[in-house]
């Protein structure tokens, strides 16, 4: 049974927020330099009323438009991700399906896809509908750090907290042989599930009260390891996804990946032997999407023309500091 990504529809909170905004808090930074927190010129942070399900529940206006409201409302599977969860202790899939008027036999909050999580959705979706759960899946990824952990008083000195930004994408799944999802490789590498932190001064959980915002964790010994993970895993997901489907990496049409800085892409990109024209992203407009990296450059990428009826888009990250990665291939069959 074919499953198709028949669409994608996206939302950017707010004005853009330029990266003065950062230079009038910055203080000195041992981490300053690293190639990680190059800072991107733009990026978007939720307003602090703003809710995850409020922004999942503006990504898809787009796809009701396009589609109508009974391709969300009857939708058999929901599938979500957030970022930072509006509440801890559960995920945002029940509220998410209620304010889309959605009734699913199934509903899915997927925490450790991270930034992957868009491509751990198409594969879950793909595996339920292809057994018979179903017709339609959404999948909602929302991120929503940057405006909130990023922005603190306390974090937003550091170098690490003009990166990120924020918005959401909802995808729509189904049985259909319109846009078929060629093949879905993903990895968990759970020795590294352990590195990435939530780190406070002075220390502390991350639940505790006190007087030091928590902020990521890191060290000059933990980014040299991610980075490392990350130039790895990604090329090797994708190109395990590409030999699956028959397709030379330098001959994809298209490929999407996560955004965490300018060198990930760079590194990317030479080791598919991919031009950056077939590489879209959207860092120095948006920084770090995290989860909704992937969505959000696929929906600009055939908003802006660059993905044609016919055309294979190659979608692939890594999660937190390596624990993860996923890639799925996609022949694009057009927007209506």
């Amino acid at each position: 049974m074919t499953v198709s990504l028949l669409d994608v529809s996206t939302y950017l909170p707010g004005e853009p927020i330029g990266a003065d905004y950062y230079a009038q808090f910055a203080e000195s930074d041992e981490l300053r330099d690293s190639v990680m927190f190059r800072a991107p010129k733009w990026r978007h942070h939720v307003a602090q009323d703003e809710t995850a399900v409020d922004m999942i529940e503006r990504a898809a206006a787009g796809l009701i438009e396009r589609h109508g409201h009974d391709a969300i409302t009857g939708a058999d599977v929901l599938i979500t991700h957030t970022q930072m969860p509006d509440m801890p202790f559960y995920g945002g899939g029940g509220a998410m399906a209620h304010r889309l008027g959605m009734k699913p036999a199934w509903v899915f909050d997927l925490h450790n896809g991270g930034c992957a999580a868009f491509v751990l959705g198409l594969q879950l979706a793909q595996q339920l509908l292809a057994t018979g759960a179903g017709r339609t899946a959404v999948i909602a990824v929302a991120q929503n750090a940057a405006g909130q952990v990023f922005d603190q008083p306390g974090v937003r000195r550091k170098a690490q907290a003009a990166v990120p930004g924020d918005g959401a994408a909802v995808g729509l799944v189904a049985v259909s042989d319109r846009s078929p999802i060629l093949a879905v490789e993903c990895r968990t590498y759970g020795e590294y599930a352990g590195d990435m932190t939530i780190a406070a001064d002075p220390p502390r959980k991350w639940w505790q009260p006190g007087p030091g915002e928590g902020y990521i964790g890191f060290t000059d010994s933990k980014i040299t390891k991610v980075l490392a993970r990350g130039n790895r895993q990604v090329p090797e997901v994708s190109y395990a996804v590409c030999d699956r489907i028959g397709v030379k990496p330098a001959d994809l049409d298209l490929f999407v990946s996560n955004q965490p800085n300018r060198v990930f892409l760079r590194n990317w990109r030479e080791a598919l032997e991919l031009p950056a024209e077939r590489h879209v992203d959207t860092f120095d407009e948006c920084g770090n999407l995290f989860g909704a990296g992937i969505p959000i450059n696929l929906d600009r990428a055939v908003t802006d023309g660059k993905l044609g009826a016919g055309d294979v888009v190659l979608m692939a990250a890594f999660a937190h500091a390596g624990d993860f990665a996923g890639a799925a291939a996609v022949r694009w069959g057009g927007r209506d």
